[in-house]
């Protein structure tokens, strides 16, 4: 698959597409705490639009979203609702492509929600919701603990919803110490899967991302640590390269590559393992609304009794048979719904 990677890439890609649908789009950047944050700005046409700032994830970027922005802003020409209108914000992660790396230790995802909350300041919003997948899930998450009362929802591809002994149970290939129904099963096994033999580049970059010399020396390095993220999603984007695409196309798979070979982001984006200190999947106690959108193909697909129980006020569920971890980017119409589903209560 990287030698067809590689073929199309030095052969007949061309950035210039890509880089005309980016500048097409109202485009910012501002100073946050010491930090350079770039970010994509576009409003609605409908007054009453709601304000929503999405965060993408690792090893994603603003590309993800691309392909929502006309859907949630402009409604009415994709088959929904005047009233489902968003004005969309969608900022660069430090040291994820056009957001340069931090100069100084730090940059853990509360840190960023904080600075995002500077950011929906500056713009005007005092009352916003927010959407996140992979890291983006865990900076949406701390966005309503650290502000209910100006972050009024939340949606969320990736939650955080596994009880705590289940989750002990996977991380350490044990037998869940609970009965389980038979998607909290399903779940569970994707988690002991997942813990057991598919974190290594999480790992590495959790201890040692300095050291990951080859992503800034080598395009075909980085491409390889990039899309071998997680099993479910290599399967479902090494088909395009060989004349089959599924959700992601050959274009889009490289775009992102690009983006972070130009901008330098390899050691930069896995510095944020290093600064964390969250778990993923744990439940963080989120009180306001929240929807969930569970994709066959994510990391674990969350059961509904989980979300139930993780949160609250859960305004918004669906389980969906296909779809995998980069879902905006992936399945953008089902991702659109339910992104419109989930804030209709809260507008």
């Amino acid at each position: 698959m990287i030698q067809a990677l590689a073929s199309y890439w030095g052969g007949e890609y061309d950035w210039r597409t890509l880089e005309t649908k980016l500048n097409a789009l109202p485009q910012f950047s501002t100073q946050i705490d010491g930090q350079e944050i770039h970010f994509i700005h576009v409003r609605s046409k409908n007054a009453n639009a709601l304000p929503l700032i999405v965060t993408h994830g690792w090893p994603g970027s603003v590309l993800e979203q691309l392909k929502i922005i006309a859907p949630l802003t402009d409604p009415t020409s994709h088959g929904a609702e005047a009233t489902d209108a968003f004005d969309v914000v969608i900022p660069s992660m430090p040291g994820h492509g056009f957001s340069p790396a931090p100069s100084t230790p730090g940059w853990d995802p509360v840190r960023i929600a904080k600075a995002w909350l500077v950011l929906m300041d500056r713009l005007g919003y005092d009352r916003f919701v927010a959407q996140g997948g992979d890291w983006g899930a865990n900076v949406t998450q701390e966005l309503a603990l650290l502000e209910p009362a100006k972050v009024i929802g939340i949606h969320t591809n990736m939650p955080g919803t596994v009880p705590a002994d289940v989750l002990a149970a996977a991380k350490s290939g044990a037998k869940s110490p609970v009965a389980l129904s038979g998607d909290e099963q399903q779940a569970f096994e994707q988690l002991s899967d997942f813990y057991a033999k598919h974190l290594g580049y999480a790992v590495e970059m959790s201890n040692r991302p300095q050291t990951l010399y080859a992503l800034h020396d080598s395009p075909i390095a980085l491409a390889a640590w990039m899309l071998d993220h997680d099993k479910d999603s290599y399967e479902m984007i090494a088909p395009a390269f060989f004349g089959k695409p599924g959700g992601l196309s050959r274009d889009d798979v490289l775009d992102n590559v690009t983006l972070y070979w130009l901008t330098n982001s390899g050691i930069p984006s896995a510095r944020l393992y290093w600064e964390n200190k969250l778990d993923f999947f744990d439940i963080k106690n989120v009180q306001v609304p929240v929807g969930v959108s569970a994709f066959r193909y994510e990391l674990y697909q969350a059961p509904k009794s989980w979300s139930e129980k993780a949160y609250p006020k859960l305004a918004y569920y669906k389980r969906h048979d296909v779809g995998g971890h980069f879902a905006a980017w992936e399945q953008p119409q089902l991702f659109c719904e339910d992104v419109r589903g989930t804030f209709r209560s809260v507008r």
